[in-house]
């Protein structure tokens, strides 16, 4: 006989759950029955810790984020930045990503699914790794400590995300990359000394 799950691990059987569904059939297609058959739980224990879907889906794209931030330490800022742009474009041109494009073409017609992404949605977990990037710099004598800036730091994601709006395709050119940390970022981070 199966034992029942609870707590931390019911929680992440959910979000694994949820996470599957929005990969397979997008936020439309994700509802609290196909996540509680797919967990193996029932609705009732999903929405004790959910209210509703929308704080489902962000939760499900948010537990996958935190499990794919990456935090590369090359030596260098340049090369920092450069890792952490690649990653979440990689990211966001993945599955993954996907997820993240459907969650906010679903947030177009759903004002409550955009305020919980705008409130819930990782954002700040990106800005936690670029802000410890500046940190390292600092400490290494590449950047001075004014650079630690949450504006500076949010700088260059905002950018790519300006550049997948713009250009409407889920990936962005390494150029353009190289563009916004040679270009923007550094003469920013220098800037601030």
């Amino acid at each position: 006989m199966a034992t029942r799950r609870r707590g931390e691990e019911l929680e992440r059987a959910i979000l694994h759950a949820a996470a599957e569904e929005l990969r397979d059939s997008g936020y439309a297609g994700m509802t609290m029955d196909r996540v509680a058959a797919r967990a193996g739980t029932n609705k009732n224990a999903i929405y004790r810790r959910w209210p509703h879907r929308a704080a489902l889906g962000i939760a499900a794209y948010r537990h996958l984020s935190d499990a794919v931030m990456p935090n590369p330490d090359t030596g260098t800022l340049r090369g920092d930045a450069l890792e952490l742009l690649r990653r979440a474009n990689e990211t966001w041109s993945s599955p993954h990503g996907a997820i993240l494009r459907g969650l906010l073409a679903a947030a177009a017609d759903d004002p409550e699914l955009l305020a919980l992404m705008r409130e819930r949605s990782g954002a700040d977990t990106m800005d936690r790794a670029w802000l410890a990037m500046l940190e390292r710099a600092a400490a290494r004598g590449e950047a001075s400590g004014a650079a630690v800036h949450q504006r500076v730091a949010t700088t260059p994601m905002m950018l790519l995300r300006a550049e997948y709006a713009m250009r409407g395709i889920p990936s962005v050119p390494d150029e353009v990359l190289v563009e916004i940390v040679d270009e923007v970022f550094l003469p920013l981070v220098r800037g601030r000394g």
